[in-house]
């Protein structure tokens, strides 16, 4: 995988806003999604053929590590695992709006620390918990040590070229692969990131939510290609 330019992908200060507002799953960094219907119904993001779930979710991976991945589907109730996995690694197509699709492929500490908030925000909202009550549940669940920060490396892989993540204004929008590295507090500062004078990544990465729990060094790339990722009918063993 080689690193582009961030100007490949349209503006740096898209690339920043869309980066602050959605790759990633926290619901505290987003006052729009305050603003979603109050009819659980419409918070639902609509149900996938699961063969094209999967596939999707898989998309997300490194081809060295989607064969072998677990990999989550959404049901009404919340993420249920489609297939156990082999190495560590989880994909999952994640909707931090009901109409955003992200696909995530999880290392082993993504897995552990990251994949359990991201079934319990589907499992809230399919119960037709609010913004502000699963918010509020979050929280305390990291309050209480019920969720966890990266003691390792945490990566997240979106390498999938059907990325569609909200932006500032909470409208969803393409976006192109990217890798995500999940550094509790990071600041720009102590990654070296190259930041221009309008406070906006100039260089190959930065640091998104710079210094919070979340704090996510970004790593845009150029397009994947190469063998295609395994799809739904080579799938086989695991439970639903």
């Amino acid at each position: 995988m080689i690193v582009k330019p961030m100007n490949l992908f349209g503006s740096r200060a898209e690339v920043i806003r869309l980066f602050l507002f959605g790759l990633a799953f926290q619901l505290a960094v987003s006052g729009s999604i305050a603003a979603q219907s109050t009819d659980p119904v419409a918070n639902q993001p609509p149900l996938m053929d699961p063969q094209k779930e999967i596939t999707l979710a898989l998309s997300a991976c490194p081809i060295s590590v989607a064969g072998k991945a677990a990999v989550y589907i959404l049901q009404p109730s919340g993420y249920v695992k489609a297939r156990e996995g082999q190495n560590g690694f989880t994909a999952i197509v994640q909707h931090l709006l009901p109409t955003s699709v992200e696909p995530l492929c999880m290392n082993a500490e993504g897995t552990r620390t990251h994949l359990p908030q991201v079934l319990k925000v589907a499992e809230l909202r399919a119960q037709g918990k609010n913004f502000e009550e699963i918010k509020r549940f979050m929280d305390d669940a990291f309050a209480k040590g019920v969720f966890q920060l990266p003691s390792r490396t945490s990566v997240d892989y979106m390498l999938s070229t059907e990325n569609v993540v909200p932006n500032d204004k909470g409208v969803v929008q393409p976006f192109p692969p990217h890798v995500m590295f999940y550094v509790p507090y990071l600041t720009n500062a102590e990654l070296g990131a190259d930041i221009g004078p309008d406070g906006n990544p100039t260089g190959a990465a930065f640091v998104a939510r710079e210094g919070t729990r979340d704090a996510t060094i970004i790593i845009p790339i150029a397009t994947h290609t190469g063998a295609s990722h395994p799809s739904a009918d080579s799938l086989t063993g695991g439970s639903r």
